[in-house]
């Protein structure tokens, strides 16, 4: 029968109970943990030389070299250890590769940190005889802590990302699952190893065997400190909109300028695009558009010193343009479908065709509160419509933006005649022009149906904009 795995990797961390971990994945028959392999500061352990006749430079040259090593020389299981400051060209290739079995070791975040400042402190790392223990206190840093907690986290969620849209699963293991040699047993039988322990690898001793009062120097310091962490993240503003590309063939780019515009749907755009075509007095059909990813960095390369920039909109400007561009007008570029929809099974009143002389503001103030009680919900999830570009949050589009690349100004919409001028100045354009609005094309202006209720919908279908961009009430 064929074996699930040809090499593992155990994903830990510094305090974890790594070591533990691989002495006793060693004391298996055909079983072989080569220590921390991709460490960039040694090979394998602090003095080792080499792995499996691969020196530090010769891995550090080219890491593959040694993962094949370790998957095809090694006398039965090979393996290491893998924390995240490792290698990380290495890693992309264990996580798409299954037949690399993925071990996960865990530890309460608070211990980790406290027997790291301990060892700091003492410089001793591992006890293998108690009358050697050298005793010492930590000293908790709540800044410090909050930032070593903030790193092991952003690295599990890496790995638990990088296995579900792999297909892949992973054997977990706490640190206190480590004295129980039913669980290492079991990981054995993961692995497709026939071999069973009797008893734990006793060689290596807990250090820091004390309760944490008794560890920590300023007990009471870390006690208000993790008392302030939200350890629930109950104050995170829920985001359950679909992840988005960098939509680079959106971008435009002005004739001879090294001025780049990344525009977000809905926004400015119409006005921005004319302020390109001004700066080089030509028309619009001069600028550049449709770039391919390998496009937009010849681009790049050929204007040094460039610029880009995103203009950001008001939420409740940006909802009304959407609105009266893609769904209350009939016309060309709009979305007939989702208007059909909207009207059907969201009861967005609407007239049936292009609006006539009968919808008049009261109705346009209707319809609009309406579809901003729509975006609230469909921007949670909760509809079968889409979430469109056109309505997306501000800013989970900069979030897909920077898949590729993130502008170099984020600027309001209110502030362009101020900014813009100032950025084409900054890659040597003489004299800018200043751009000129342009008004949204609706049958009644925003200003004639604003009011507080309106803000208030906006505010709840935009929280996650408001909260991170700090909009106030539109004027």
């Amino acid at each position: 029968m064929a074996k699930p795995f040809d090499c593992f990797v155990i994903f830990a961390e510094m305090r974890t109970g790594s070591n533990f971990l691989e002495a006793n994945l060693n004391a298996f028959d055909g079983v072989t943990c080569h220590g921390e392999a991709f460490n960039p500061h040694f090979i394998g352990y602090p003095n080792s030389e080499h792995i499996l006749g691969i020196t530090q430079e010769e891995r550090d040259a080219a890491p593959d070299r040694l993962l094949h090593q370790i998957r095809n020389v090694t006398a039965g299981l090979g393996g290491f250890r893998f924390f995240h400051d490792h290698d990380a060209r290495i890693l992309p290739k264990l996580l798409q590769d299954a037949h690399c079995a993925k071990i996960i070791l865990t530890r309460n975040p608070v211990d980790s940190y406290v027997s790291w400042k301990i060892a700091q402190s003492t410089g001793q790392w591992k006890l293998t005889h108690v009358k050697r223990r050298k005793g010492g206190r930590a000293l908790f840093d709540p800044a410090e802590f909050e930032a070593h907690m903030a790193t092991l986290q952003g690295f599990q969620i890496h790995l638990m990302n990088a296995l579900q849209t792999s297909g892949q699963t992973a054997f977990y293991v706490a640190y206190e699952d480590l004295q129980d040699v039913a669980v290492m047993n079991g990981l054995a039988r993961w692995l497709g190893v026939d071999d069973r322990l009797k008893s734990l690898n006793t060689a290596l001793k807990r250090q820091n065997p004390e309760p944490l009062s008794e560890k920590v120097e300023n007990f009471e310091t870390m006690q208000d400190a993790l008392a302030r962490l939200d350890r629930f993240n109950m104050a995170r503003t829920p985001n359950f909109e679909p992840r988005r590309g960098p939509v680079v063939p959106s971008y435009v780019a002005a004739a001879r300028t090294g001025l780049l515009s990344m525009p977000i749907r809905s926004g400015p755009e119409a006005a921005v695009n004319t302020w390109l075509a001004e700066l080089d007095a030509v028309d619009d059909s001069a600028l550049l558009r449709d770039f391919s990813q390998k496009d937009l960095r010849q681009w790049k390369r050929e204007h040094e010193g460039h610029r880009s920039f995103c203009v950001l909109r008001h939420p409740v400007a940006r909802a009304h343009d959407a609105f009266c561009s893609r769904i209350l007008s009939t016309g060309p570029g709009t979305f007939l479908q989702i208007r059909k929809t909207l009207r059907r099974a969201h009861n967005l009143p609407i007239p049936e065709a292009a609006p006539g002389p009968e919808y008049d503001l009261s109705a346009h103030r209707s319809a609009f509160t309406a579809w901003l009680t729509f975006l609230k919900a469909n921007l949670a999830g909760q509809t079968a419509v889409r979430v469109d570009a056109h309505w997306a949050s501000q800013a989970q589009v900069l979030q897909g933006m920077a898949e590729f690349t993130l502008p170099d100004m984020i600027i309001r919409e209110e502030e362009m005649g101020d900014y813009l001028p100032a950025l084409a100045m900054q890659v040597g354009h003489p004299a800018p022009p200043d751009p000129v609005p342009v008004p949204t094309r609706a049958p009644f202006a925003l200003a004639q149906i604003y009011d507080d209720e309106i803000e208030s919908l906006a505010r709840d279908a935009y929280n996650r904009d408001y909260l991170m961009f700090g909009f106030a009430d539109w004027d």
